[in-house]
């Protein structure tokens, strides 16, 4: 697996966690304090985020880090 096929499996794991929870990637945004272009970003894997960002994330998701993590 490569970078790329990485940062996109990450990406639908918090786009599925995000619609799970059922909020828009606008509403998600907000809580995250950042725009909704940065959302699409990270959920289309285009962005390499940091750990702790990652863990951000999870916070606001509600979910346990490591089901974002996981990639088959």
């Amino acid at each position: 697996m490569d970078k790329k096929e990485l940062l996109k499996k990450f990406g639908l794991n918090v786009k599925f966690a995000r619609m799970k929870k059922g909020v828009t990637q606008e509403q998600f945004a907000e809580l995250m304090g950042v725009h909704p272009t940065y959302i699409g970003k990270i959920e289309t894997g285009r962005i390499n985020m940091s750990l702790a960002k990652v863990l951000e994330l999870a916070e606001v998701l509600d979910v346990d880090i490591n089901k974002l993590l996981y990639i088959e």
